[in-house]
């Protein structure tokens, strides 16, 4: 999460003046917002997030304290994979994220019966990260989502129209998912070969191997 500063800058006899900071990371913007307070010019000031809250210094310090103990900075990759044969899809879901002062990744899949096409694997396998992400207590904060699958994203962005009535349905419930979890996502439209764990995780669900495993990034 970024933050940036608004402060009234006060000079004697004159009408305040409105400064406000770029975005800066959170120990940054209170070390910053507590230097400002502290030179004696400033009128008020306040912290706002990415999602437009905001804060006092104290309350900000609060937040941060919070904070320390849900997980943030979040980075989605996900991928699915489609078997003709047995109409299975194959759901992959890589999460990068911090928690604290360490940096964790989730790595897990899924094998989803009933699929139509690779297509449609996609949709679900961003959904499965987006439960995944529910499952790890995420929620009102922007986050990274990068796939492969340029459609899907682009739809989600809303500058292409999705014209597949079973497409369709899979969109809403991702919408309504982060709607649901008051996340604030980015989409980052990456090449396959950077999409490759996410995919690896995708073909070993349609292979039987299941992965659920979560490790601290030294």
């Amino acid at each position: 999460m970024k933050y940036r500063l608004e402060w009234k800058y006060k000079i004697k006899g004159k009408k305040s003046i409105l400064f406000t900071s770029e975005w800066l990371d959170k120990d940054l913007a209170l070390l910053a917002g507590q230097d400002i307070e502290g030179s004696g010019k400033c009128a008020e000031l306040f912290y706002y997030d990415e999602m437009e809250s905001s804060w006092t210094t104290k309350e900000m310090k609060k937040l941060l304290s919070e904070l320390e103990d849900e997980p943030h900075d979040l980075v989605i990759y996900f991928d699915g994979g489609y078997q003709k044969e047995t109409y299975q899809g194959g759901l992959g879901a890589v999460i990068y994220y911090k928690q604290g002062n360490k940096k964790y990744r989730i790595r897990a899949n899924e094998l989803f019966d009933e699929m139509e096409s690779n297509n449609e694997a996609e949709y679900a396998a961003l959904y499965f990260s987006l439960n995944v992400l529910e499952e790890m207590g995420a929620h009102h904060m922007p986050c990274e989502i990068k796939g492969d699958s340029q459609g899907l994203l682009m739809q989600l962005k809303g500058e292409w129209p999705c014209y597949e009535e079973n497409l369709n349905k899979w969109l809403d419930r991702i919408e309504e998912k982060l709607k649901k979890l008051s996340l604030l996502p980015t989409y980052t439209n990456i090449s396959r070969k950077e999409n490759k764990e996410a995919d690896q995780l995708a073909s070993q669900a349609l292979e039987g191997i299941e992965i659920n495993s979560k490790m601290q990034i030294i």
